[in-house]
């Protein structure tokens, strides 16, 4: 099966969508913008080509991750011309990646194994080559591998985190992000493997994924140990008991923030929960009141690359073309947030964030959240 898109990855593994979409009819008038956009995916791909290392990589060599971001802004162009993944030097990325592959099955350097491995198989089975099968099969493997049970906190139990070998206490046990870019791989593996037999043994424990994803989630209808604020409540936190948006620990209100509820809404997408589903539609209902391109809420600047990313990823996969406002407007959020990221877009092409929690001072990293955001508008309009 080839794959495209994370969107296609999804349509096929939801029976039901998320949220019906009311879908945008291709106007004349659109033409004009959709020309735009794709002209900053063009000039965004052009400067990450640029950026490229003699030895195959971008940015930083410990971090495989940060060449599976570029090899799939590549591959999701939409005028597909890099799509076959034949030019010499998106095989200088690719043969990068297949040098970190560890005897773990992982796809790391040192650090950060599951998050390394997680976006280089997604990378890998873009490209669809026969000779990563292998590969692959070893590094999803290597994921589920990751899935937490037993801890002495139980909180904790069914997510994954950075893996074993992270470099700080915090990212030594589970968190929201890093079991949604698990279960991202893991779709995407099983959209191009439908019928493998793998996929039906060994896999995964969802019941356990979905209920520490239920457990980062400000809802105490289905979060029991969650205090939430009205505000708060039905967003999403970093991991049980821990915010970025208030990063002290303890059993009081932790304070939900955009790129994580975006992350949190994304990954009930992969765990198959339905539209109907009461931790589903608090979900939108915090993302739509909390909706707006100038600020990771609750975050401000901090991480705004990701939040376009994931907002981009997140209201798609869910079907939404409208948000429904608390004035009672309708906003066509594509459009909105396209015209946002172009307007940040620098003249060499790229993007950087001026705060730099996160990497996002790293103008590979901007660059990529913003192309891979464009390529899923793209097809918004």
């Amino acid at each position: 099966m080839k794959i495209s898109s994370l969107l296609l990855a999804v349509g096929a593994l939801c029976s039901t969508p998320i949220v019906s979409a009311q879908s945008v009819p291709a106007r004349t008038e659109n033409i004009s913008f959709q020309n735009e956009v794709q002209l900053g995916i063009t000039r965004g791909l052009a400067y990450l080509k640029a950026q490229q290392k003699p030895e195959g990589h971008w940015s930083n060599d410990e971090h495989p991750a940060l060449t599976a971001l570029p090899l799939m802004a590549f591959h999701q162009d939409p005028q597909g011309a890099y799509r076959a993944g034949k030019q010499e030097f998106l095989q200088r990325g690719y043969n990068f990646i297949r040098s970190n592959a560890q005897a773990d099955g992982g796809i790391y350097v040192r650090g950060l194994s599951n998050y390394n491995t997680a976006l280089s198989l997604v990378a890998l089975l873009y490209a669809g080559l026969p000779q990563d099968e292998a590969l692959v099969t070893k590094a999803r493997a290597f994921i589920i591998g990751q899935q937490a049970k037993g801890m002495l906190n139980e909180s904790l139990n069914g997510g994954i985190g950075y893996g074993p070998n992270g470099v700080s206490p915090k990212r030594q046990h589970p968190d929201l992000d890093n079991t949604l870019v698990s279960l991202e791989a893991l779709r995407t593996y099983q959209a191009a493997h439908p019928t493998a037999e793998a996929i039906a043994k060994d896999d995964l424990d969802w019941s356990a994924a979905i209920e520490f994803i239920s457990r980062t989630q400000n809802l105490p209808a289905t979060n029991p140990k969650s205090s939430a604020t009205e505000a708060d409540k039905g967003g999403f936190v970093y991991y049980p008991g821990f915010s970025n948006a208030d990063p002290s620990e303890g059993p009081r209100a932790l304070r939900s923030y955009g790129s994580m509820s975006y992350a949190g809404l994304l990954s009930f997408i992969f765990a198959d929960l339905k539209k109907d589903d009461s931790r589903v539609v608090a979900a939108v209902e915090w993302l739509t009141k909390s909706y707006t391109v100038e600020e990771n809420p609750g975050l401000g600047q901090a991480g705004l690359y990701y939040y376009y990313h994931l907002m981009s990823k997140g209201l798609s996969a869910a079907g939404i073309s409208q948000l429904q406002l608390a004035d009672g407007k309708k906003v066509a959020w594509a459009p909105v947030l396209a015209r946002k990221i172009l307007d940040l877009q620098k003249g060499d092409g790229s993007w950087a964030n001026e705060t730099g929690r996160w990497m996002e001072k790293d103008p590979v990293l901007a660059t990529c959240y913003c192309v891979l955001s464009l390529e899923i508008l793209a097809n918004q309009h």
